[in-house]
């Protein structure tokens, strides 16, 4: 676990502004008949543009496959979490979860957000919602004296008071000169367990909420993307929080 100096995060607060204002760009963007390789080089694009550069791309596969091929993680409707940019066409009515990293400076950011594609129906709006939601109690309880597993309780206890469920297999994770450092923030648990949080710390919280049932089907054609076991949809939300004796910081810009 490594703390980080007020300077070093102000350069994370800057690393995490680039994404948070590419994520906001894309809100009015991201409409039927676009492509998730359109997304993905708008992303490149805008990350570049900042002097920054894709975390994501190039990225190891954890078992050995082929490297990460995008800018952007692009998952779609019952698509969890790393997507793989391609040429399928958006739908009136699909939600689509965007996730990206920058090297910027030398730091990392992490960030994601689950969009709207056009008008969606009440039941995946409720998902967005509680995902949201759940975020926000979880980067409350972010707090200097507090555990790491009380993050994971509050982000658990808001997604199933809903009837929703949380992604075991994905959890967040502390980032800094490394995208992924320790420790791992799980999206449930018990309070008051694991690692007491101090100031310095920085952490990727990202709750990613399943409509139905919490299993993860990986992709066998591309060996990155994870699915829904049941077919369910799933959002994903996410920002990097730095520990601070006056209570969570949230580094970048919010999505508007």
């Amino acid at each position: 676990m490594v703390l980080k100096s007020p300077a070093e995060i102000e350069i994370m607060h800057e690393a995490n502004m680039i994404l948070r204002r590419t994520l906001a760009d894309l809100r009015s963007r991201i409409v039927p008949g676009m492509t998730t390789l359109d997304i993905d080089r708008f992303a490149e694009g805008r990350i570049r543009e900042a002097g920054g550069e894709p975390a994501f791309k190039g990225y190891p596969h954890p078992s050995g496959g082929s490297p990460f091929p995008g800018t952007a993680c692009v998952s779609v409707n019952d698509e969890i979490v790393h997507g793989v940019p391609s040429d399928r066409v958006l739908q009136e009515g699909d939600i689509a979860s965007v996730d990206m990293g920058v090297l910027y400076r030398g730091y990392y950011g992490d960030s994601a957000c689950t969009f709207m594609v056009g008008s969606i129906d009440e039941p995946s709006q409720k998902l967005l919602a509680v995902t949201q939601e759940s975020l926000d109690r979880g980067i409350a309880a972010a707090c200097v004296g507090n555990r790491v597993s009380d993050i994971g309780h509050a982000v658990q206890t808001c997604v199933e008071a809903n009837g929703f469920s949380v992604v075991r297999e994905f959890v967040g994770h502390g980032i800094g000169a490394s995208l992924h450092e320790d420790p791992q923030v799980p999206n449930f648990g018990v309070p008051g367990r694991r690692e007491r949080l101090v100031a310095g710390m920085v952490l990727a919280i990202e709750p990613m909420v399943n409509a139905g049932e919490p299993d993860v089907l990986m992709s066998a054609d591309d060996g990155w993307t994870a699915r829904t076991r049941d077919g369910s949809r799933s959002a994903h939300f996410e920002v990097c929080v730095a520990i601070t004796e006056g209570g969570p910081q949230v580094l970048g810009e919010p999505v508007s």
